[in-house]
């Protein structure tokens, strides 16, 4: 900055005898002095930074979808929630028949809906049939369906948590937005005719009607977590206590650079210690054995792969305020401290934060959700607070609105996003009911 001054100054004078002493004078002795200076105050910038350490970022989860037929199976860092969904679909029409003969119906296959959550909920909650056709090898054989939530994907999710939780880290909310979005096709019975079990299930095809053109088969959700089982690296040595066993598993063929997560009996998994190269599992188990892994790899920028759908992630930003305030163990409650949880992360850009309100609830829960202008919905449901009555918590309305243009391609997650920001709120201020509504 001071050299442009300089060179700012010295381009005014008109007299060049006296801008060319004045040049020697400025790089002799007055130039030296400021990169001397700005090498100083880069130096304590470092050593602030590395006092308070750096941003663990191994532990990110990005996820997007892809078309089934789009999957690449070599992909460097996407792989699919549930490995069967890169499988195609096989239906056992036998199975589906005698559940629904039995009054319990039977899920036919997984629907993705590219609308908001909350229409989504309404859509189900509404149990309306729909119309469909399914085609065998034998014919074709009209059918009633209805929508149900699919949790396959949010129970992965609460699988994670889990994990996390063996591992003794701090859970960060997951911004999955197309976890929420998939239902369950139900056959509910045939309009007139029905197949024989033998026949095979050629085609499936549905008309929901105004909801048609929202509908896209065969999607499945992708995230940068692979499953893992990997053996110890030589013989269980006891650990220090004398009463456990230290197991040792290299990283270096998998890659040190990524997050590991160790998965099993809590029984089984004492604590868990991490070094560069070397994971060691503290467990009382006195034998090698196959320790099941999830590996969270870190994302590469350069790759070959372009998706439908946008790849978003639970990121935080890289600060110095974020890395000294993940260091300190009070909480600051403030307004100001909820505007810097909300805009710490990548996905909140685009997204201000308008007002905040804080309204006492004198009235039941239920009551609540009906008069409510909230468009969020909780994300951590399988976190329970045991010392907090959830209908006795007054309410903190979270008011946002959009400082920039969304691209069109994610104005259905929008919604979602704002799930995202408040449940992370939420973490922090769990004596509150926290929503976000858009102003």
């Amino acid at each position: 900055m001071m050299k442009e001054i300089v060179q700012d100054r010295l381009n005014k004078m008109e007299d060049l005898q006296q801008r060319r002493l004045l040049k020697n004078l400025m790089t002799g002795v007055f130039l030296n002095l400021v990169e001397y200076q700005e090498q100083m105050v880069s130096g304590l910038e470092r050593r602030v930074f590395e006092e308070i350490g750096e941003m663990d970022d191994r532990h990110d989860v990005y996820v997007t979808m892809c078309h089934r037929s789009d999957f690449d199976p070599i992909h460097e860092y996407l792989y699919p929630m549930l490995p069967e969904d890169v499988e195609p679909t096989w239906i056992d029409l036998g199975g589906r028949m005698a559940a629904l003969q039995e009054g319990q119906g039977g899920r036919l296959f997984r629907l993705f809906l590219e609308l908001e959550t909350e229409q989504i909920r309404e859509i189900i909650q509404l149990g309306t049939e729909f119309e469909g056709e399914i085609v065998t090898n034998e014919g074709q054989y009209p059918i009633r369906v209805t929508l149900q939530p699919c949790l396959d994907y949010i129970q992965e999710i609460e699988k994670l948590y889990d994990v996390f939780q063996k591992n003794g880290l701090a859970w960060k909310s997951l911004h999955h937005p197309y976890a929420y979005k998939f239902v369950d096709v139900m056959l509910v019975g045939w309009k007139e005719a029905m197949p024989s079990e033998a026949e095979e299930i050629v085609e499936i095809s549905l008309d929901l009607g105004a909801y048609g053109a929202y509908q896209r088969p065969e999607l499945i959700p992708l995230w940068n977590i692979e499953k893992l089982a990997r053996k110890n690296s030589g013989f269980p040595v006891p650990a220090v206590d004398r009463v456990n066993y230290e197991h040792v598993l290299s990283l270096k063929n998998t890659g040190t650079e990524h997050g590991y997560l160790v998965d099993g009996e809590e029984a089984n998994i004492r604590y868990i210690k991490r070094t560069e190269d070397e994971l060691t599992i503290v467990s009382p188990q006195e034998k090698s054995g196959i320790w099941h892994l999830w590996k969270i790899t870190r994302p590469v920028t350069a790759v070959l792969h372009k998706s439908q759908y946008p790849l978003v992630s639970n990121r935080r930003q890289d600060s110095f305020l974020g890395r000294y305030t993940a260091n300190q163990g009070q909480i600051i409650r403030s307004q100001g401290e909820i505007r810097r949880i909300i805009h710490s992360f990548d996905c909140a850009q685009g997204i201000e934060l308008d007002d905040i309100e804080i309204l006492q609830r004198h009235y039941p829960l239920a009551a609540h959700a009906e008069s409510s202008t909230a468009c969020t919905y909780p994300l951590n449901t399988f976190i329970n607070d045991q010392i907090r009555m959830e209908k006795y918590k007054p309410v903190m309305r979270l008011q946002f609105r959009l400082a920039s243009q969304i691209a069109s391609g994610e104005q259905f997650i929008l919604d979602d996003l704002l799930s995202f920001l408040v449940a992370e709120v939420q973490m922090v201020f769990p004596e509150y009911v926290c929503e976000g509504e858009w102003t």
